[in-house]
């Protein structure tokens, strides 16, 4: 039998029916097959990397049906997270909350897509929550992205999108509500299909990027006119004048975000479905302007979709291989960079990304935040489990991650639409019990 002798534990791993204590240190890495998990060996400390040579063949596993029945969470029951970090419940009785963005002065907006409104919460008190909260503007449909312009410490602009619409609110610094009436920006973005719509402004201010999903699962845009413009991240001016397909063939980009040392747009990707329990893989990755990263016809790199056999062959060489793979079907959410200042200096930088949760997979997986560690702006392709522990030992799911965002004080906050919840994570002293 081989011999193990990963040491310093932080979580427990199943490798080959063993118990292997995962270690924190991120020189220890679990590579190969070994990197692909599920619920069962999602632990907080764990170090990931999936690589192009990693990949089974398609349908090496049967695609199955694996939905998810969210349960009330049980008392007592909180995510788990690496240690020198402390979990507490920031707020809660949310109607699906989602996406979330820290305005430059600390507050974090919410988009609250079960009320159709974005609310604003300011500060944290000594227990962990908020220290006060509004709704900021309401009556905006199913609404998910939001943006600051122009970028640096005095926006204007707060930038909202629902399904198919973009509007701006003015906005003063401070602002805990909406002064005036949202001006329309952008209208008539594809319905169905994929909803979510985010946004980001790039560094110099010059474009609006606007994150748009498939309408399906691998449909050909070829055939099926439903996927124009689709499955790309579009860029526009800030006044709303389209200017071009920014990203390419990018299935699901759900998250987008702005690298604070490059500059360069990044975002985190659903992945297409029924290929089998580990294809295809989710993945973080910068986009190239102008790039093309597969969707329909390829996967990461120049791997042929069966169901798109003999398709395009031009494009086969074209294909951008991300920068980080992710565990297939994690369905992968918003994601930021860290610059708070409560975390130690290591995590500065560093990428954080919810991960929604499967239903394509025999054994749940996802379910978790990750944190992809970064590097001089750049990653290596390595990925941690970071905060875990949202399902049952039962399966049963009681929480789903989805909007990340830094509070005021540094601390990390989780927006999770299982338990209609924001839950904090903090470097820090716990809070008091209440």
């Amino acid at each position: 039998m081989k011999k193990l002798s990963i040491t310093l534990a932080v979580g427990i791993l199943a490798i080959g029916g063993l118990l292997v204590w995962a270690d924190a240190n991120p020189d220890k890495i679990l590579t190969g097959t070994d990197a692909f998990s599920t619920i069962r060996t999602e632990k907080p400390g764990i170090f990931r990397k999936l690589t192009p040579a990693d990949l089974p063949q398609p349908n090496a596993t049967p695609s199955v049906a694996n939905f998810t029945r969210t349960v009330p969470r049980p008392d007592g029951i909180v995510p788990q997270t690496v240690p020198g970090f402390r979990v507490n419940l920031y707020a809660t009785g949310l109607r699906t909350p989602r996406a979330m963005k820290q305005a430059p002065n600390g507050d974090v907006f919410l988009a609250e897509t079960g009320a159709s409104q974005i609310r604003v919460y300011r500060g944290i008190d000594a227990e962990g929550k908020p220290g006060s909260g509004s709704v900021f503007a309401s009556d905006l449909g199913p609404v998910f992205g939001m943006a600051f312009y122009p970028p640096g410490d005095d926006p204007k602009w707060l930038y909202v999108s629902n399904m198919t619409t973009v509007y701006r609110f003015a906005y003063e610094r401070n602002d805990l509500t909406a002064t005036g009436k949202p001006e329309t920006i952008i209208t008539g973005l594809p319905q169905g299909g994929h909803v979510t719509r985010d946004l980001a402004i790039s560094a110099d201010g010059r474009s609006l990027f606007v994150a748009v999903g498939s309408s399906s699962n691998v449909d050909d845009p070829d055939d099926h006119p439903r996927e124009k413009n689709r499955a790309n991240v579009l860029e526009y001016t800030p006044e709303g004048k389209f200017v071009r397909v920014y990203g390419a063939g990018i299935r699901n980009p759900v998250g987008l975000a702005v690298n604070p040392t490059t500059g360069e747009l990044w975002c985190s990707v659903n992945e297409r479905d029924a290929l089998g329990d580990n294809l295809v893989p989710d993945y973080i990755t910068h986009i190239e302007p102008g790039g093309f990263y597969g969707w329909p016809w390829f996967y990461i790199g120049g791997n042929q979709d069966p169901r798109q056999a003999g398709k395009h062959p031009e494009l086969r060489s074209k294909v951008i291989v991300p920068d980080v793979l992710l565990q297939p079907h994690n369905a992968s959410l918003q994601l930021m960079f860290y610059e708070g200042a409560q975390f130690p200096a290591e995590y500065k930088g560093d990428i954080f990304a919810a991960e929604h949760g499967s239903w394509n997979h025999s054994v749940r997986s996802g379910y978790e935040v990750v944190r992809v560690p970064i590097k001089d702006g750049k990653a290596s392709g390595i990925y941690e489990d970071f905060l875990t522990g949202f399902v049952l030992e039962s399966g049963e799911v009681w929480g789903r991650p989805v909007g990340v965002a830094a509070a005021s004080d540094g601390s990390l906050l989780v927006s999770d639409d299982g338990s209609g919840s924001i839950w904090r994570v903090g470097h820090s002293r716990p809070p008091r019990a209440r």
